[in-house]
């Protein structure tokens, strides 16, 4: 006989919430796209001014990714959808609390 035989176990589960948390907006560096491309779809996508958007760039290349933008998963999801379609890699990503 077992002596956990009238034993019960409770299984923990966590469940993340992605629609309350706050998010970063991370692009990708590739060997494909050009600086000038990126720093275009930064600023037409993200609202960045050009210079702004130059920095990214700089970093995005050198680091291999950066956050070029925080916010609600709302608002950065489509962003990431519209860099994505332009062959940029970016992907929305949860920051820790």
């Amino acid at each position: 006989m077992s002596i956990y035989a009238n034993t019960k176990f409770q299984e923990d589960t966590d469940t993340l919430t992605v629609t309350e948390s706050y998010c970063s907006l991370i692009v990708w560096n590739d060997e494909v796209n050009t600086f000038e491309w990126v720093i275009d779809t930064l600023i037409e996508v993200c609202g960045h001014s050009t210079q702004q958007a130059e920095q990214c760039a700089i970093i995005i290349d050198s680091k291999g990714k950066y956050a070029v933008k925080q916010g609600s998963y709302e608002i950065l999801k489509p962003q990431c959808d519209a860099i994505t379609e332009r062959g940029i890699n970016a992907t929305v990503e949860v920051i820790a609390n």
